[in-house]
């Protein structure tokens, strides 16, 4: 994604990122300072957005989603009209005042919790900026969760949500077990140099990674502040099938060395995050029950160090600072991997204790603390021994995932016809034309045929028009 080339509000926004760095500024291409300034701004966050027009820019922004997260750049002068409007918006992190005259702004700006910043030199700018954003990145990270009622009363969102809960476990499951080849590592080099065309950085590391990347380094390319942390988070985060097949090598080299050197004793670990006030609701109304975490969930042994997060970084006032207190043991069965990775990360001074995609906790507790000014979470280790649960995930992964077998793209794409993903599927089935059989393919094909139909039909009579089709607009749940 490059900078310049594409100011339209209208654009879709394409960010293989979490992050995106906006910066509006009538004069923001006319000095050749500011120019250099966002190839060095790019070296932060890759996916850098300017913009001479101010509606533009918030109609950007309104069209990212609030999963995403925004640091704007804005000049003194539009700041006191934009910064009121888009201050209370999720998916904006950060603003940064870059100014003439940081006295006309800085008293005004303490009202506003996001201004992190009020600057009049460029260099400043980005220093703060590279400072916040390490700190940034990892704390204000979404979290991608989901629940499974382990109760008998369900209604049926509760169960569409159980729905949701197995079925990421099984994607999971099926990408850790899935064989890949040099074509994978192949594709994804070429996305990269794609998306870092203007990132000489980003790109240097790209390269670094097509050179020097070999399974028992998975850790620490995962654990740099580089394009595989930030790019990996994501697609797990939002689905992103095709990127998570791309990167599945380096998942399955992550699973392995996580195996290997998994903790043999129990752990109390914890992890500092900031969560939105509904966000932090919807944990209190599941106390236990199952969370699966779907992403790699980085922890510290040391509780003074995941806190240290909370005294470097100022989060917003729609924000709860939340600590995670949990306890790990080793010997709970079925459970995926967790370790110690300081002698395997990229960071080999810090206690991390990292688990792996698709670790089940239980939710025990949830409770302030008034001292800290922080809500504690209290989460343990489980296991996926309910018996529905266990019995429907196993049922499932016989059907769809393989079994215990090595999957391959056919699983993987029944996987995701039975999640919904019919477009997905499809797009994996003609991937893998040339190493399956013509009736394996016609088949599948024809199943997503049926489901689509399927789903089309029970709308058709969920809307009440008793099978008026004509009057239904079609719509997948892609």
């Amino acid at each position: 994604m490059t900078a310049a080339k594409k100011t339209s509000a209208q654009t879709k926004v394409h960010n293989l990122e979490t992050f995106s760095l906006l910066w509006l500024d009538a004069e923001v291409n006319t000095t050749e300072d500011n120019k250099r300034a966002q190839k060095r701004l790019r070296s932060i966050i890759n996916h850098l957005e300017i913009f001479h027009d101010q509606n533009e820019c918030q109609q950007y922004i309104n069209s990212c989603s609030e999963h995403d997260r925004v640091v704007l750049i804005i000049s003194g002068r539009l700041s006191k009209e934009l910064i009121p409007q888009l201050h209370n918006l999720r998916q904006v992190s950060a603003f940064y005042i870059y100014c003439w005259d940081k006295k006309a702004y800085k008293d005004w700006a303490k009202q506003y919790s996001k201004i992190k910043g009020v600057v009049v030199q460029l260099d400043d700018l980005i220093q703060q900026i590279t400072m916040d954003q390490k700190d940034r990145g990892k704390v204000e990270e979404p979290m991608c969760m989901n629940f499974y009622n382990v109760s008998g009363n369900v209604d049926k969102s509760m169960t569409e949500l159980n729905g949701q809960f197995i079925h990421s476990l099984l994607l999971i499951d099926v990408l850790i077990r899935m064989k890949s080849s040099d074509t994978d590592k192949k594709k994804l080099i070429q996305l990269c140099e794609e998306e870092f065309s203007d990132n000489d950085h980003q790109l240097e590391i790209v390269h670094e990674f097509e050179g020097y990347y070999k399974p028992k380094k998975a850790i620490w390319w995962y654990t740099r502040d580089a394009f595989v942390y930030r790019m990996l988070n994501k697609a797990l985060r939002v689905q992103n099938i095709e990127l998570l097949l791309l990167f599945r090598f380096v998942i399955h080299d992550i699973y392995q060395r996580l195996t290997q050197h998994q903790c043999q004793d129990t752990v109390r670990v914890y992890r500092y995050q900031a969560m939105y006030a509904d966000e932090l609701n919807t944990l209190q109304n599941s106390i236990g029950q199952f969370i699966s975490i779907n992403s790699f969930f980085s922890t510290s042994s040391d509780r003074d160090t995941a806190l240290k997060f909370m005294k470097r970084t100022t989060i917003s006032n729609d924000l709860r600072g939340i600590l995670f207190d949990i306890e790990a043991d080793p010997r709970v069965v079925k459970s995926k991997p967790f370790a110690d990775i300081s002698s395997l990360s990229y960071f080999s001074q810090e206690s991390e204790i990292l688990f792996m995609v698709g670790c089940i906790f239980r939710l025990i507790n949830i409770y302030p603390d008034d001292k800290e000014n922080i809500w504690i979470i209290k989460m343990q280790l489980a296991e996926n021994n309910d018996n529905e649960l266990k019995k429907l995930f196993d049922q499932l992964k016989a059907d769809y995932g393989g079994g215990e077998n090595e999957a391959d793209l056919k699983f993987f794409g029944d996987v995701l016809q039975h999640m919904g993903k019919y477009d997905s599927a499809e797009k994996v089935y003609i991937d893998n034309l040339f190493i399956c059989t013509i009736g394996s393919l016609i088949s599948s094909m024809t199943s997503i045929q049926h489901y689509r139909s399927s789903y089309f039909i029970c709308n058709v009579f969920a809307s009440g028009d008793g099978g008026n089709a004509s009057n239904t607009e079609r719509h997948e749940p892609e």
